[in-house]
């Protein structure tokens, strides 16, 4: 009855009030209606059952009641441990030594440590649990502690900021006032939460700026080196016509106190010193160098002769830079000014006097000429020499690839200022040996297939980079001229050709004339005026007068020029201005031309590692350059025994017992050693090692004697693409082992 007459979802106090209604009902029905058959004693009894019913009903009510109690018992419980463990929680973040915070996935503050913020004593109070992310960027931009970038606004660095909220993995310097830095790092949580770190960076910063600042010091102290080399007395003004750089030479040949060079010095106040002590050979001189310098627009090249005291001849040479700044030079001709006058008073003499003035002046020319020829040596030997330090300095700087990323952004704008330092020596080297006549030309069978593809692959990321299209139209004739110098005209055509293209395309391609081949290099860049397109061939000549010199000197149409006239290849030029420009390269055609087939392309050399466990024998004896050669090598997992000479190179080898893979040596070592007689002892105890030579020496001697022996050239600053090409290259092979 019960199970028909009570719902079992009911609460036991609403079954129980069911159980009563019907207890009662039951008895009034006993009490008012009795029959022969005991129907009234019947109904007595299920009332008495329903009661007892009520009561197990009314039992099983406490018990829950008591499992109530005791659950509520437990949650206090786990109430009393969940604050534990949140104060724990707490006290640890508090220890760390970062500031940290803690935001939900509604982008409201849950909690931070008492160093969160630490940096903006301003904002600190507001930083409170129920902080939501967008009120806390907006507190952060309005602080007086943020040091704004130029030209920023609190509305634009908080746009910023909430930009970087975005991503789910953040980390950015802030600038602070007092010169401070914190680092910020951002990351989300699984439950979409954010966690914010702040790390105190200044000092780290700080020693970077001092590291930067001292790579610069030292570049500065090798050009000041350079400068006091030289034979000419320089002065060097900036484009605001302010004294930024001199050498004590011209002080001696002006008679002028060092003290009264002083960096920042105007022009004005300064010649007007150097006209008390020299005169001018034309008076209208001193109003057209004023004029020359006041000059608005592009000033040409500006020659005239001054003399100091009776004797002295000085010739002035000034010369406009690429950024409006120019250097006048002072050289001292007396000797071949004295040699003219000499030839003057020879022709007024008798015909004997003619005949041995003649021989003497004979003799002075032979004199300015081996002048000159010291001149250009001593620009190739300081080239020369510059190219040791810079290939060490590369070096380093390749040793910390994968570092932190503001390490590595450091490391990648050093190593784009040490490239164009190097192009510019490079430039140098090749201006003063065509100009010395010690260029040797080495005239041969040349595949223009392989030529093309070397500039292919050169120049194509530069030109994607800033959006050309470069197309190298194959070709598979062969030429006659020399492969190292055909090479240098088409580069330097191509990078000009780059450099001074903003939109459009770049294209290299050979077209047949007869017997010969016309080499044409295609842009589609501004165009050169008819005017300037004698001049550009000039050394320091640009169009583009705002380009920085990291650009480039303005000497790479100077060495097309000479390397051309050396190799008695014809150059011409077309140009239209708004057009574009053509330059073409005539050549002596030994094959038909034809699709390139057959040409092998190298792997990528970012794709080439050395093998695992190579052991290279490093003979290089300059300190700092083997140290960063070794630091390079051990990054590639190269095992790098390091020595100083072949003396040491045989010790080593003898007691560590064990024989290299390949062999890595410098060729000028110390006391007259060469590189090419340690590698020849070392094969001849260990067997034919592959080696090769890294050397600042390019002369062609070297390189047909490293031909000769099989060694590998690789010229300083060593390009670190193609040594770890090199050796990936390197077989295991089994050595001799000496008993």
């Amino acid at each position: 009855m019960t199970d028909t007459l009570i719902n079992p979802t009911d609460s036991l106090a609403r079954q129980n009030e069911k159980l009563l209604k019907i207890s009662a009902a039951l008895m009034r029905r006993v009490e008012q209606a009795t029959n022969d058959s005991g129907a009234g004693y019947q109904q007595f009894q299920r009332a008495a059952m329903l009661e007892e019913q009520v009561r197990d009903r009314t039992r099983e009510l406490e018990r829950a009641l008591d499992l109530l109690n005791e659950s509520n018992g437990q949650l206090a419980e786990a109430n009393r441990a969940a604050e534990i463990a949140r104060s724990d929680l707490s006290n640890a973040i508090e220890t760390v030594q970062e500031g940290f915070a803690l935001f939900n996935a509604d982008e409201m503050l849950v909690m931070c440590n008492s160093r969160f913020g630490m940096h903006m004593p301003d904002i600190r109070q507001s930083l409170m649990p129920g902080l939501s992310f967008e009120a806390y960027v907006e507190l952060v931009s309005r602080s007086r502690y943020l040091a704004l970038p130029e030209g920023d606004t609190p509305e634009g660095w908080a746009r910023s900021r909430k930009r970087r909220h975005t991503d789910s993995h953040v980390i950015f310097n802030v600038h602070l006032t007092l010169d401070r830095w914190i680092q910020v790092s951002e990351h989300r949580t699984q439950d979409g939460g954010t966690v914010i770190l702040q790390t105190d960076v200044t000092d780290m910063i700080r020693l970077e700026r001092q590291e930067r600042e001292r790579m610069l010091d030292d570049q500065a102290r090798i050009i000041r080196a350079t400068l006091e080399h030289i034979n000419q007395g320089v002065c060097i003004f900036d484009k605001d016509l302010r004294l930024v750089g001199w050498n004590q030479r011209v002080g001696t040949l002006l008679s002028i106190p060092a003290g009264r060079f002083a960096l920042g010095t105007g022009f004005d106040k300064l010649f007007a010193k150097v006209q008390e002590r020299i005169t001018f050979s034309d008076p209208t001189m001193p109003d057209r160098l004023t004029a020359w310098v006041y000059r608005q627009t592009s000033r040409p090249p500006l020659s005239f002769e001054v003399t100091r005291g009776s004797t002295l001849v000085l010739d002035v040479f000034g010369q406009e830079m690429p950024d409006r700044g120019f250097v006048i030079s002072f050289t001292d001709v007396t000797a071949e000014r004295h040699a003219i006058q000499a030839l003057y008073e020879a022709n007024e003499s008798l015909e004997q006097n003619v005949l041995d003035r003649t021989v003497e002046l004979a003799e002075a020319l032979k004199d300015a000429e081996r002048a000159n020829a010291s001149k250009s040596r001593f620009v190739a030997a300081a080239s020369h020499d510059l190219l040791q330090p810079l290939s060490a300095a590369k070096l380093y700087i390749s040793s910390l690839d994968g570092a932190e990323p503001h390490i590595q952004d450091i490391a990648n704008r050093a190593r784009s200022a040490l490239h164009s330092v190097e192009g510019i020596l490079e430039a140098l080297l090749d201006i003063s040996k065509l100009d010395s006549g010690r260029s040797a030309v080495d005239i041969a069978h040349v595949p223009l297939a392989r030529v093309f593809d070397q500039i292919r692959d050169e120049f194509a990321p530069l030109a994607a980079q800033k959006g050309l299209d470069l197309s190298v139209i194959p070709c598979s004739a062969i030429v006659r001229s020399d492969a190292t110098y055909l090479k240098r005209i088409l580069q330097n055509l191509t990078a000009n050709a780059i450099r001074y293209t903003q939109k459009g395309r770049v294209v290299v391609g050979a077209r047949r004339q007869g017997n010969t081949l016309r080499l044409e290099v295609w842009d589609t860049g501004p165009g050169i005026p008819e005017e300037a397109q004698a001049k550009i061939f000039r050394e320091f000549q640009r169009l583009d007068a705002t380009a920085s010199a990291s650009e480039g000197m303005g000497l790479g149409l100077a060495i097309v020029e000479r390397a051309c006239a050396l190799l008695s290849h014809p150059l011409s030029l077309w140009s239209v201005v708004g057009r574009g420009t053509g330059f073409f390269v005539v050549v002596p055609a030994v094959d038909e031309i034809g699709p390139a087939q057959g040409v092998s392309r190298a792997t990528p050399a970012a794709m080439a590692v050395p093998r695992a466990n190579l052991i290279a024998l490093l003979v290089e004896n300059d300190a700092d350059v083997r140290a960063a050669t070794a630091i390079v090598l051990e990054n590639w997992g190269v095992n790098v025994l390091e020595v100083a000479s072949e003396a040491e190179a045989r010790d080593l080898l003898q007691e560590i017992e064990i024989a290299p893979d390949v062999i890595l040596a410098d060729y000028h070592l110390d006391n007259g050693a060469l590189g090419t007689d340690v590698i020849r002892a070392i094969r001849d105890i260990y067997g034919p090692l592959p080696a090769c030579l890294l050397t600042a020496n390019r002369s062609p001697y070297l390189r047909t004697a490293c031909k000769r022996e099989d060694i590998e050239l690789i010229c300083k600053p060593v390009d670190e693409t193609r040594l770890r090409t090199y050796l990936s290259n390197i077989e295991p092979d089994q050595p001799v082992i000496p008993t």
